[in-house]
């Protein structure tokens, strides 16, 4: 590639151009490059990036990004069905309940998510979709080594019901020894680890409080080890940006008085099974009565002077 810049969408030639990537930065003869579908920051000489023109995506990153427009399809349409199931629940239940309640008249209690992310891009791209799914969430761009502290100081004043802690992560190429049970062959997930101790030692049940943890290549059953319901990846691979989301959402929007399968949670990552895993868990979702109602419309007599 002759011309590189900032902003650049490339592919790696020496991968078969399988991920696409935007450069972040440029250090002489090479290139700091972020996975646009894909947890993945890297660096590479710049000999070796071709450019990736427009939207267009390459390889693994194009199947990636279809299989998210699926699981998104997917989760919309167990949306529907859960409104369809509450809505018929209800209906048998007339008989015991008021006259003047209807099938209609529920409201809904998502789980509430807090979102740790080392990354403000894959951030946003995450916050942009719980708000298309009407998750409750607060998000925070913090680096993976701060995670421990700021989650320490956040779990008591937000109170979530689904904790997500992800950012980049990653094998490193120079490890001294060539173990991967090793924490010290993992570019972050030792403060991953740490940051799930600090959420454990808030809340231990696992019913209460749900744990999403994780990015590329993380060392998963250190991850579960520590706490986490959640965690990638089983197999070492890339993770998409958002399969902690869709993990989220799903934990979210599934009620209390069921379990989170973890073969439902497979069919909502773009991953697999090689990309992540975990056990099973109650959701976090409750229906209540009556619905809320426009105080701009109600005509009430005060009873006090």
């Amino acid at each position: 590639m002759d011309l590189t810049n900032i902003g650049d969408l490339v592919a790696r030639q020496s991968y078969g151009r399988d991920v696409t990537f935007r450069v972040e930065a440029l250090e002489r003869n090479r290139a700091i490059i972020k996975g646009t579908e894909f947890r993945l920051l890297a660096d590479a000489p710049v000999y070796d990036l071709v450019p990736v023109k427009g939207d267009a995506l390459t390889g693994r990153a194009k199947e990636a990004r279809i299989k998210a427009e699926q699981g998104l399809q997917r989760l919309h349409e167990e949306r529907k069905s859960l409104e369809e199931q509450n809505r018929a629940m209800l209906g048998i239940e007339r008989a015991v309940l008021p006259s003047d309640i209807s099938a209609q008249s529920y409201f809904e209690v998502p789980g509430k998510v807090l979102h740790l992310d080392g990354d403000p891009l894959y951030l946003k791209k995450s916050m942009d979709l719980y708000e298309k799914l009407r998750v409750p969430a607060q998000g925070h761009y913090v680096n993976e080594k701060s995670m421990p502290d700021v989650l320490y100081r956040l779990l008591p004043s937000v109170r979530p019901d689904i904790v997500v802690i992800t950012g980049h992560d990653g094998v490193l190429k120079n490890r001294v020894h060539n173990d991967l049970y090793s924490l010290s062959s993992y570019k972050n997930s030792r403060s991953f680890v740490e940051a799930i101790q600090v959420a454990r030692q808030y809340e231990r049940n696992f019913d209460s409080l749900t744990i999403v943890a994780g990015a590329c290549q993380s060392h998963f059953e250190a991850l579960l080890q520590a706490g986490a319901n959640f965690a990638s990846s089983p197999g070492r691979i890339l993770i998409h940006a958002l399969d902690p989301v869709y993990i989220a959402a799903k934990a979210a929007f599934t009620s209390v008085r069921g379990t989170i399968h973890i073969t439902d949670v497979l069919k909502h990552t773009i991953s697999g099974i090689q990309g992540v895993g975990g056990i099973e868990t109650r959701g976090s979702y409750r229906i209540g009565l009556p619905k809320f109602q426009d105080l701009t419309q109600l005509n009430v007599v005060p009873s006090v002077m």
